[in-house]
């Protein structure tokens, strides 16, 4: 999973991350941005009171310098020394006192130019340690986004994997079951073709056996119409009633012949159907399987 990117008030690119907290960092940075702010106003505070002390210190000057100068002639010898000496006092004083100005316009001075650059140092640590911290984020993010897609390419390639596994089997199964549903029908095909041949052979010795009976009873009822007829030659009445009976029994026994063939063609012609039908559907069950084997395949 990516890192989210935002950016932040302090100049410096904030990275979410695992064991990263951005309120904390930006209460740090706040912490440190006052810190800064006081010391620059210390600075300039300082800044400007050195300067009104050097203005403060030529004024005076300016004043000192244009006031006339006493010479106190009408005094005595006693008060002119003492005004030199006062003279020289004052000179003292008014000296010290600029050495004074100057010092502590100086100490202002380097104290302000020290608190700049503690300030500027100071500013530029808590940048740096920023921008260090963002870096030291970004770089865990980065790890923490690499070890993901790592992570995310090794379960692909296992699923993957798995995947074509399942595959290979399934193909190897449905192969299996192809083979045996092909041995299986063509077993069945066998089993139905020797059950034709069972059916067509009994059916042939039956029609061979109607048919042999049926022309033995012909064949006795012609003789018995010759019978007859060589009777009639013996006697016209016995022999008419003889062969119209035996005329009777010939018609009787071929129509009987005749149903009994007829049902036994009409058995053997229901049974083919019932087989022809039972065969259609064992093509038509073979053809399904063998296409939807094909299709799973």
């Amino acid at each position: 999973m990516n890192a989210s990117v935002s950016p932040s008030p302090h100049g410096f690119v904030v990275v979410r991350g695992r064991g990263y907290r951005q309120e904390q960092v930006e209460r740090q940075v706040a912490r440190l941005s006052r810190d800064r702010d006081a010391a620059w106003e210390r600075a300039a505070r300082l800044t400007v009171l050195a300067r009104d002390m050097e203005a403060e210190a030529a004024e005076v000057c300016r004043l000192a310098a244009g006031l006339a100068p006493q010479t106190y002639e009408n005094l005595g010898k006693g008060a002119q020394n003492l005004l030199a000496v006062v003279e020289e006092e004052v000179a003292a004083v008014a000296a010290a006192a600029r050495d004074d100005a100057q010092a502590l316009h100086d100490a202002a001075e380097a104290e302000a130019a020290k608190i700049r650059d503690a300030a500027r140092a100071y500013a530029d640590k808590v940048r740096a340690d920023a921008e260090a911290c963002a870096q030291q984020l970004l770089n865990t993010a980065q790890a923490t986004a690499d070890e993901a897609r790592i992570g995310a390419r090794r379960y692909v390639k296992e699923v993957r994997g798995e995947a074509v596994g399942a595959l290979k089997e399934t193909r190897q199964r449905t192969a299996a079951l192809l083979a045996a549903q092909r041995e299986e029908h063509a077993e069945r095909w066998e089993a139905v073709g020797r059950e034709l041949a069972g059916h067509q052979a009994l059916f042939d010795a039956r029609h061979a056996e109607l048919t042999a009976h049926a022309e033995g009873t012909l064949a006795d009822a012609k003789r018995a119409l010759a019978e007859a007829e060589e009777a009639a030659r013996h006697g016209q009445e016995d022999a008419e009633a003889q062969a119209a009976e035996l005329l009777a029994q010939a018609r009787v026994s071929e129509e009987r012949i005749a149903r009994e063939t007829e049902r036994i063609l009409r058995e053997h012609e229901e049974a083919g159907e019932e087989m022809q039908a039972h065969m259609t559907h064992v093509r038509t069950s073979l053809a399904t399987l063998t296409g939807r084997a094909t299709a799973e395949g």
